[in-house]
């Protein structure tokens, strides 16, 4: 054990900083049995070997273990039963993202591990293996410890001696056991959410789908829908094929104020660039960069009135938004005015953007992953009724709403997640553990 200075006020300086006089603080290999898992080898013999499950660094997430993907490398019998793993060790990524720490839940019935992870059991019954993981990521994602530890070669690596020489802090046991439950109570319902969200985000695929095959129409009414064979695939048969020109007002891209010149930004006017179209909620109603008038006039950027649609010509092809302000937009982004008794804006928005792969292989004339004016005019689309474009859009506008909602909901979790992490893994929230037979 260290020696520590007691602080005023029921805390103590140590190492780490200003902690609670009852915790202590220790070297991880004080209280940790430390492995490294087995090389992978091409030219390795495979007599005598079968072929096993192991975990690489990328199956290491923080305080997740994902087998969505697992590898397999041939083991002894002899090998696999010393580096199997056990429900409740710990893993700490070596290589990739160092440092980064979970708790194997026993996921698979057996499973190895490769080098480039360190397996740690507590020698003792004195640390809970989640308070330790939840304590490495507070301490390297949050505070930036340990982060000169690893050594400093073409790959960042982290060897078992520096990990053995961390320092850590060692709570009572009753307390770890506490911070690590309200921590992941808290992670639970973060990873419910994402499910609600993933959930949300298929359902608005499948609808897509549905709507711009059948119209809004109930999923067992649509087989009642008289289709039609088109360019473009079946569309119900009161629907028309058009291009995109026939329903538009206005149609240019914009331009990119010179960066140099320092008088042409920081203006009054929103700057809409590709990564600004690229979040889930179709709406744009402020903007990360502002240019002036004589920005304005010295480019090809032009005022977007609102309610109008934006696509983005590069990249992210396809990718939509409604700007409810005037913007400006750079270059990569198509500016399109509808006409308002042909083309429903957020119809086309959502339309569009179910149709962006089809829309990039318009461009036939160059390798290059971009589209342009002229082949947005000329792209064919489904045009249903003005009231049916409406009904379509609202439906998915309130699945949008619904994900929105949700994402809310979860950034609201994660910094919750945060700042209890720091509180809890500094002292400055305790958690009162009750004696046994205290009400």
């Amino acid at each position: 054990m260290l020696d520590i200075k007691v602080f005023e006020g029921g805390f103590k300086e140590t190492e780490l900083g200003p902690l609670p006089e009852e915790w202590e603080v220790v070297r991880l290999g004080e209280v940790f049995d430390v492995k490294q898992g087995k090389q992978l080898s091409s030219k390795e013999s495979k007599e005598g070997k079968t072929l096993r499950p192991f975990l690489r660094t990328s199956n290491v997430l923080w305080n997740k273990i994902d087998i969505s993907s697992i590898s397999y490398m041939p083991f002894s019998d002899e090998e696999f039963e010393t580096l199997k793993l056990r429900r409740g060790d710990i893993l700490v990524c070596e290589g990739g993202d160092v440092g980064r720490t979970s708790v194997w839940e026993g996921q698979l019935e057996e499973c190895a591990y490769q080098n480039h992870l360190h397996r740690l059991r507590p020698k003792e019954n004195n640390i809970v293996n989640y308070f330790f993981s939840y304590w490495m990521e507070y301490a390297i994602c949050l505070r930036g410890l340990y982060v000169n530890s690893a050594n400093r070669t073409t790959i960042p690596n982290l060897s078992a001696q520096r990990l053995k020489s961390f320092l850590i802090p060692l709570p009572p046991l009753k307390e770890q056991k506490a911070i690590a439950g309200i921590l992941s109570t808290v992670q639970s319902t973060i990873e419910k959410t994402e499910k609600v969200i993933n959930a949300l985000k298929n359902l608005k695929k499948s609808m897509m789908k549905h709507l711009f095959t059948y119209g809004p129409v109930a999923e067992e009414e649509a087989e009642k829908v008289e289709l039609k064979e088109t360019e473009i695939g079946l569309i119900p048969k009161h629907w028309e094929v058009v291009r995109v020109g026939e329903v538009v007002e206005k149609m240019k891209a914009g331009g990119t104020p010179r960066r140099s010149e320092k008088r042409f930004w920081g203006g009054s006017i929103p700057f809409i660039m590709i990564e600004d179209l690229t979040k889930s909620n179709l709406y744009i109603k402020d903007a990360r960069e502002y240019i002036t008038e004589e920005g304005l006039e010295k480019s090809n950027a032009w005022i977007v009135p609102p309610n109008s649609l934006l696509l983005s010509m590069y990249a992210t092809i396809g990718e939509t938004a409604i700007n409810l302000i005037p913007v400006a937009t750079n270059q990569a982004i198509l500016g399109i005015i509808p006409k308002k008794h042909r083309l429903n804006v957020e119809f086309g928005a959502y339309l569009l953007k179910f149709h962006a792969k089809r829309l990039l292989f318009q461009n036939i004339q160059t390798t290059q992953k971009n589209i342009n004016k002229g082949i947005v005019e000329n792209f064919l689309i489904p045009l249903p009724p003005l009231e049916e474009q409406q009904k379509i859009a609202q439906i998915l506008r309130s699945i949008d709403q619904r994900i929105e909602k949700e994402e809310k909901y979860k950034n609201a979790l994660q910094n919750l997640f945060k700042s209890l992490l720091h509180n809890l893994m500094t002292g400055k929230i305790r958690v009162r553990v009750k004696s046994h037979g205290e009400d």
